[in-house]
């Protein structure tokens, strides 16, 4: 790995800013295929971005909603890609798009930005969709995706067995914070940004980027 933490830059669109986060070092790259999402790229864009990434960076393809079809067509189309599921999937949603598993998949979880919310259960959601390779960890808002927001990291409860990716509203500044929160409440963490590292909407800065990377390295 890049880190002692892995890294994902998510919402990746232009063919510069997938080598730019490949030279910062990222350890994985996303990729948006929900249509209304601003950083929404096609499967067939998003095959010929993930062509670019060297050995050992993993592309990640992100659905919401998607028919399982859909998804294993387009997954076909990028070898080794893992899947993110970011919608309201079911386990046995998750395992049909997925082929019953032969494709690695993580499964995000919405925790509640408000502090009078029940305190999500992350043990039980983690149990839920144990077949998942990872649970990535986003705020709550409307719509789907964290909104670059972040949510109260103090409230979660340990999951020493889980694998966790830590999302929502990191940024260079913030994410040294979020590691040092949850590291010690799980067997695995790794991080992911998409808005904290962009100029616009599906435009990365890349200054941003090594700025992000670097900070997670000196973690």
């Amino acid at each position: 790995m890049g880190s002692a933490t892995p890294v994902k830059i998510c919402g990746l669109t232009r063919p510069e800013d997938v080598d730019a986060a490949v030279g910062a070092g990222a350890d994985a790259i996303g990729f948006v295929l929900y249509p209304p999402s601003p950083r929404y790229v096609t499967p067939q864009r998003a095959a010929e971005l993930a062509a670019r990434l060297p050995a050992f960076v993993t592309p990640v393809l992100l659905f919401v909603n998607t028919p399982a079809d859909e998804v294993i067509a387009a997954a076909s189309a990028v070898p080794g890609a893992l899947l993110q599921f970011h919608g309201d999937e079911t386990p046995e949603d998750c395992l049909a798009a997925s082929q019953q598993g032969q494709r690695a998949f993580l499964r995000a979880a919405r925790i509640p930005l408000d502090p009078d919310a029940p305190p999500f259960d992350l043990l039980g959601f983690s149990k839920r969709f144990d077949r998942a390779r990872a649970i990535l960890l986003d705020a709550h808002v409307p719509g789907y995706g964290g909104g670059g927001q972040t949510f109260d990291w103090s409230l979660l409860p340990a999951a020493p067995d889980a694998h966790l990716v830590l999302s929502g509203g990191l940024t260079p500044d913030n994410v040294a914070a979020g590691i040092a929160a949850l590291r010690p409440l799980c067997r695995t963490l790794s991080v992911d940004v998409s808005s904290g590292v962009e100029a616009a909407k599906g435009i990365k800065d890349h200054g941003r980027i090594r700025a992000f990377v670097d900070a997670v390295a000196s973690c």
